[in-house]
């Protein structure tokens, strides 16, 4: 930077606030096997949105800020209402949701099966994937 030029100030700066939603547990009919479909499961969602909360963090408004019921409600349709057979697939369509209907830059979706049927002992399995608004 040269002497003349003053320094980036907070609006020229990329924020990259953080807005959590964490351990958010349902029981659905995902799955490949019968079982999986016919008793259901628990199924434990997380995801961490990216955005600047700067308007809602000044203002303590909530019609400046991401709310929050409005995503679990949607997410919790998806889980529920909807049937996938991978773990990958509800990642993604919790993702793409979330990026298509609210003023988040990124979000990265968790999704873990507690009890997969793996055949042997195990925490279970996850996904994580990561999407950026384009």
């Amino acid at each position: 930077m040269k002497k003349s030029q003053s320094p980036p100030g907070p609006s020229s700066l990329m924020h990259r606030d953080r807005l959590s939603l964490v351990g958010m547990t349902f029981h659905a009919h995902h799955g490949y096997e019968e079982h999986e479909i016919t008793n259901g499961q628990r199924f434990e969602v997380d995801v961490e949105m990216i955005l600047d909360i700067t308007q809602a963090a000044t203002t303590d408004l909530l019609s400046d800020a991401v709310d929050y019921r409005r995503v679990y409600q949607q997410i919790q349709d998806i889980v529920l209402k909807q049937r996938f057979y991978l773990i990958e697939t509800l990642s993604l369509r919790v993702a793409t949701t979330i990026l298509e209907n609210f003023p988040v830059a990124e979000v990265t979706v968790r999704v873990r099966k507690p009890v997969a049927p793996l055949g042997g002992l195990a925490n279970g399995t996850q996904v994580e994937i990561t999407r950026k608004k384009t």
